[in-house]
């Protein structure tokens, strides 16, 4: 049993309390605003805020040497300030653009695809992703991972929302109350091949985050999710 702080109280965040008080977790704070504290008692916080508030709840759990897992996309051009923080306060932090154990799976798969189809350029490379009306950013941080893996392998000069030539592009819509849907298209001029991930609900997203804040407590550096799913070894 372990002390959780949950900072992001909305729909996700929500979602973790329930799964981790069924784990016989003690949760000691859960908010959408920033605490002037952490309780001394707290031993990991998992971060699911808003872009804006991101970076300053992340370096208050740091500041305090306490481990956090984040969630939140969004704020990224700021992920090396973190990490820096996580090293001079002797902590660890771990980001993840998605939790869930499908999606990590569906990165390695997409990582090796890229791989092999970078020789056959025939084939054009585009990304789709379908989230809820809710989602503040767009493109989706999943779809972004799943972009620098075809980046790095192609010599794209990055991704965009609409056609331009040397990006990746990648199509983002907003509808309903769908949890999250990719698809990887390679589109030749005689037929396509296409990877797919579809999300039926958010308890994916949450187990696997609360799994990552159980393994990282006690834990110093920088980490990912392919740490905790043992997916490099």
């Amino acid at each position: 049993m372990s002390s959780i702080a949950i900072l992001g109280y909305g729909k996700m965040g929500k979602r973790i309390e329930e799964l981790a008080l069924q784990r016989k977790h003690n949760v000691v704070l859960c908010t959408n605003d920033t605490p002037k504290d952490i309780p001394s008692t707290v031993e990991v916080i998992i971060n699911f805020s808003t872009p804006d508030s991101a970076f300053d709840l992340i370096n208050l759990g740091l500041s305090k040497g306490v481990p956090v897992v984040c969630g939140t996309t969004g704020w990224l051009d700021r992920l090396s300030e973190v990490e820096e923080l996580a090293q001079e306060h002797q902590t660890a932090f771990l980001y993840s653009s998605n939790f869930s154990l499908g999606v990590n799976l569906f990165f390695e798969l997409n990582h090796k695809l890229a791989e092999l189809m970078a020789k056959h350029d025939q084939y054009a490379v585009s990304i789709e992703e379908t989230h809820h009306i809710q989602k503040l950013d767009a493109p989706s941080g999943t779809a972004i991972t799943l972009a620098e893996a075809h980046i790095s392998s192609r010599n794209f000069k990055g991704y965009s929302d609409e056609p331009k030539s040397g990006f990746l592009p990648i199509n983002s819509t907003r509808e309903g109350q769908v949890p999250g849907t990719h698809v990887v298209h390679y589109t030749s001029a005689i037929d396509q091949i296409s990877l797919t991930h579809q999300a039926f609900n958010r308890d994916g997203f949450a187990l696997g985050a609360l799994i990552a804040a159980e393994w990282i407590i006690g834990k110093k550096g920088i980490f990912s999710l392919s740490d905790v799913l043992n997916l490099n070894a």
